[in-house]
This record gives structure tokens, sequence and C-alpha cells, in this order.
């Protein structure tokens, strides 16, 4: 899983009683980057009935998952269930007592995240008023209590992050509009489409090359064949670049997207609402699907044009280069899809085109399945060549079921190491609302008031430490525990994390004295007033295990 997750530094202290060497020290965590690497593939799988209905009833033992036609060990699984997650909430007194748990009314965390992204760089003003009609309906109508949704835009103009807000998501869709990068091709004389550009320059297609050199000879009466030569070329080349940036800058949109959407705790979906475009021979739609596949990101695609029909020539300039032309364009227009189909597939989603019904293709694909799937694998014999790998899942001995999952990925060129495992493992379970308690360890709050707009919140974890995996080392008993906290706000937006390395060197006397009530590790926050969703997440270095905690708290 590809995630972004800046560790912020924080002291901590110890109530034990040092010896020359301490027991129980506390060490500040300097600020990383998790990377994870496909060393175990994840697949989520969504299965429905005849009737179109969520089938949630299946076990690991009824999939069956191929890579390349090879059978395999399915090591990870779990039923993932939308709707919100019920967290306890505590409310903290002023001053630095300690609250009372579960003082208050329980939260309702959303736990599906739908992110509209308009691509609004290639899309016509025709295409903007239709999908932003869809989308405002799917906003009315289809987002549920606990869903949240966030405004993209491949322009970067116009965004806005995840909230349940209908006024402001409307708001946001009422601001979209046509903003491509550069001027509006179809008004220069003579227009050479994007695709029949990259045929001329990159592939060398003397057909096209003739056809241009003819509507520059119509259109701009240059002296002779050669000059008209030199400028269909030019225009070419500066028609490719242009598009060339035009398409990098919505491939790096589309990725900055599912970065965001990847620290989002629960399901993910990106629909992407785009008209497709075109990308020349070095520009690959790999690196994100992988992206998003990995981080459990699920890209719906839908074509905005609707039911397509190529523009038809203009009567007043007939001729062969007019017909040649004409058939450039309709080829275009299939092809430009074919990026749109390639990032649904990748990544388990769905792939709609030719269609006027935009808003069935909102609220189809934007809504979440009540009921899914987390499919796991380890490769056997992985060749670490980048090289793809098709998928294939389906359900044993029970025909009639739809079962949607994603289509394959890439090999990684390099495996991880053990400590980017760790990272990766704590990483998931930070962007996570799963509670794990292979390690024994609890939660509580305390805030004091440092202004009218502001406060310190403490989040205190004690852990029960004689029960952790040591490894006995020139007489101690060692351990390191690593110990994450991450905040969110209502939306399930991330908004800061501390991280801790709680390194135990323990005595054997202490060690079979117990540690009285545990070792307290604080974490302290600058909040200002509201409510926020707290996530707790502890690994241990010799055990492996891992501990997850969620929580909330109110701040009047």
């Amino acid at each position: 899983m590809h995630r972004s997750f800046f560790w912020l530094l924080l002291g901590a202290t110890s109530g034990l009683a040092q010896t020359t060497a301490p027991e129980v020290s506390a060490r500040q965590d300097d600020s990383v980057v998790f990377r994870s690497k496909v060393t175990l593939v994840t697949v989520p799988v969504v299965v429905r009935d005849k009737s179109g209905k969520p089938v949630g009833t299946l076990r690991q033992e009824d999939f069956q998952l191929l890579d390349k036609g090879k059978p395999q060990v399915i090591s990870k699984f779990s039923v993932e269930k939308s709707g919100g997650i019920v967290i306890a909430r505590t409310t903290p007194t002023a001053g630095g007592q300690t609250p009372e748990p579960n003082a208050a009314p329980e939260v309702i965390a959303p736990d599906h995240f739908v992110g509209l992204l308009f691509d609004d760089i290639h899309m016509s003003a025709a295409d903007v008023a239709a999908a932003r009609t869809a989308a405002q309906m799917f906003v009315g109508s289809g987002l549920r209590p606990a869903d949240r949704a966030a405004v993209f835009t491949t322009s970067g103009q116009t965004t806005l992050d995840f909230t349940g807000e209908r006024d402001a998501l409307n708001s946001a869709l009422l601001k979209l509009a046509p903003r491509p990068l550069a001027i509006d091709a179809t008004e220069v004389c003579p227009f050479i489409s994007f695709y029949m550009a990259d045929q001329i320059v990159n592939k060398d297609d003397q057909q096209a090359l003739n056809a241009a050199i003819a509507l520059v000879m119509d259109c701009m009466h240059p002296p002779d064949r050669n000059t008209a030569r030199i400028m269909a070329l030019a225009n070419a080349r500066s028609t490719l670049e242009m598009g060339e940036h035009e398409t990098q800058v919505t491939i790096f949109s589309i990725t900055d997207a599912v970065r965001r959407m990847s620290r989002m705790p629960g399901q993910r979906t990106l629909l992407l609402a785009s008209p497709g475009f075109l990308r020349a021979i070095d520009q690959d739609a790999g690196p994100v699907i992988d992206l998003a596949a990995q981080s459990g990101v699920v890209i719906n695609a839908l074509d905005v044009r609707g039911l397509y029909a190529p523009t038809t020539a203009d009567a007043s300039r007939q001729g062969f280069e007019v017909s040649i032309k004409r058939d450039f364009d309709k080829t275009a227009a299939i092809v430009r899809s074919g990026i749109l189909a390639e990032f649904a597939a990748g990544t388990g989603g769905t792939f709609v085109e030719n269609t006027n019904d935009l808003k069935q293709g909102f609220r189809e694909f934007g809504a979440a399945p009540e009921v899914y799937y987390v499919l796991g694998f380890s490769p056997q014999n992985l060749k670490l060549d980048g090289a793809y790998h098709s998928l294939k899942v389906s359900v044993r001995e029970q025909p009639g079921l739809n079962v949607r999952a994603r289509l394959g990925y890439n090999a990684p060129r390099h495996l991880s190491t053990a400590e980017e495992d760790a990272k990766d493992q704590i990483s998931q379970a930070v962007f996570s609302h799963e509670e794990i308690g292979s390690i024994p360890i609890d939660m509580s709050t305390q805030f004091f008031k440092t202004g009218e707009s502001q406060a310190k919140l403490t989040v205190m974890s004690r852990l029960d430490a004689a029960k952790l995996h040591f490894r006995k080392a020139d007489g101690r008993n060692i351990d390191d525990v690593a110990i994450v906290c991450a905040l969110f706000d209502r939306n399930g937006n991330y908004l800061q994390g501390v991280s801790k390395t709680l390194q135990l060197r323990l005595l054997d006397d202490t060690l079979s004295n117990g540690l009285g009530e545990g070792v307290s590790v604080p974490m302290e926050f600058k909040v200002a007033p509201g409510t926020y969703v707290i996530r707790l997440v502890a690994r241990d270095a010799e055990g492996q295990a891992m501990a997850a905690r969620n929580g909330a708290v109110d701040i009047p």
C-alpha cells in the first residue's frame, strides 16, 4: 500500500527507576515517508447476486485467486461493511484531569469516501454541464449519513476536502468550468489534433503528414508544398508538446487525488469523470494504477461525452485530406477512452462509456456496496522485473454470482526491507478503523485550554509491557515498541500524527515483578475546539505484534 505519513516528534517520560542504562526510554522518531512495496498484493472484491445485491456470506475458502493463471494461497481475508464506524467518545475535563470513559454519546465515524475527480483540462462546456448536474443529483440523494465526498479537478483550480455538508459540495460543483492549459486548438488554422500530431511526430505516419500539409495549404496558402510541409511539422510538434503537457498534468492530478484518498480511514472510491485523453508513448498509467490498487482506492471511470459522435467535416472544405483527418478523429475518439478503461480495470473499478445517463453512472459508481471482501496474497517466486501480472478472482461452486475485482498488478523491481514492511503495517493500521488487540494497550485523554480558540490535547497510551515478547541480550530483556497516534477530524480528514519508539531494556527482576500499571507514553496535540477521532497504533519489533485502538474526543 503506497501512503505518505509524516512522523512528528515529541519527547516522553518514564516513571521507572533508572540504572546506569535506563530500562525504559522513549526515542524521538525521525520524519519518515512510508513507501510500501508489492510484497503483499491486496485485492478488494465485490460479489453480487443475479439481482445485483451484494453477497456478504462468503468465506475465505469460497474464493479462488489466480495470478497469471496459477492458483495462489490467500493469506489475508476480511469482510468489510459500510455504514459508519461506532467509536466510543470520552469528554475530557479542563485542567489536565483524566476523563471518564464513555461519558458522552458515541461518534459515528465515516467509513466510505468518494472522491469526485473532474477532468476539467479536457472537458468541454457541455461535458462540464452534464457532469455537474449528475454529480449534484448524487450529492443530493446518493450520499448516506456516514459517507463523505470531496471534489477534485485535474487543473487543481477547484478543490474541496472530504465533507458531509451538501451545501459545500454543491458550491464547489458550481465552480466547475473547462480549464484547458493550452489555447483552444480548434480555433487555430489549421487544426491538427493531438492524436494526429502524435502519428506525425512519433509514428512517422506519412498519410497523416500529407493530410496536414494539405490542410496547411488550404488554410494558410504558403508559396509551395515544401513550405507547407515545414509549417505542418511545426504545427504538429507544437500541438504534441501542448497535448503531452496536458496529459502529464492530468496523470499527476489523478496520482495526487489517489494519494490524498489513501489517507482516508475506510473504503475509498475515486469517480473519474472525463472525456478521455491521449498520451504519448512514454506516458504510462501503470504507476498510478499500482498506487491506487495498493492504497485500496477503486477508480470508477465515466466517459462524460455520453453517446459520442465524431465531428463531421466542414462541407465547404471537401477533399481527400478532410476525409483522412475525419478518419483520424474517429480513431482518436476511440483511443482516448482507453486510458479510462485501464484505470478502472487495474483497480477493480468499472468503466462506463457511450451512455447519456450520467446520473445513473454517478449514482451507481459513487455508492458503496454494503459489504465487500479484501483478499491478500504473497506472490510465489516473483521476479523483480516490473512485469504485469493478470489476476482472476472467482467464487467456487456458486454459479450466477458477479465478481468484480482488480484485473492485475505490476511486479516490484526490488523487495522491501523488514523496516519498510514494519512501517507499512503501521501506516495501514493508522488509516483504518480495525481494532487489533495483540498487544495490551489502553488509551485515555485530557486537555488544557490555552486560549479561547486553542487547546493542548494529550493522548495517554498505557502499555502492559510485561506481556511482550522479549529478546535476551547483555542481561537485559529487549524490545522496541513503535507507538503512533493520529488525529482525524469528524469528516475523516487526517490532521496530525505523533510517533515515538518505546525502548525497553528491562532487568530480570523488573520483568518478573511486573511493571505496576504499565508504561505510560503521552502524545500531545495543539487543536482548536471541535470533535476529533483518535487512532492509536502500536507494534513491537521482537514479537511483531500489533495493537490498534479508536477513540473520539470533544474539545469545547
